[in-house]
């Protein structure tokens, strides 16, 4: 399972682009990998883990701008259709081992 978190956070201001750099960082430290501005993925194992990447996600929101969270399964994600150019290219895909902190 994947949960993709995409988000449209202000960064007018000095506190908002704070808050913007502190989410992001949050993301990258729970083991989301960046798949364009704003939109990161990361593979859980069950829908127990996503459910729990889910809550963390939840403690760390900014206070403004929209987070959204969408939930995939592997095989729905693999048929995900991505391109650079006009050259199709293929998703990212599951890590070879999952991170254990």
């Amino acid at each position: 399972m994947w949960v993709i978190a995409m988000f449209d956070l202000p960064v007018d201001t000095g506190e908002n682009r704070k808050a913007y750099t502190t989410f992001r960082k949050k993301l990258l430290n729970e083991g989301f990998m960046m798949l364009q501005f704003s939109v990161y993925a990361r593979f859980c194992s069950s829908h127990d883990s996503a459910s729990t990447y889910r809550a963390r996600i939840k403690k760390v929101l900014p206070p403004n701008g929209q987070v959204r969270l969408i939930y995939l399964t592997d095989h729905q994600f693999g048929r995900m259709e991505v391109f650079n150019g006009k050259k199709r290219t293929s998703p990212e895909g599951k890590p070879k081992q999952i991170m254990l902190f």
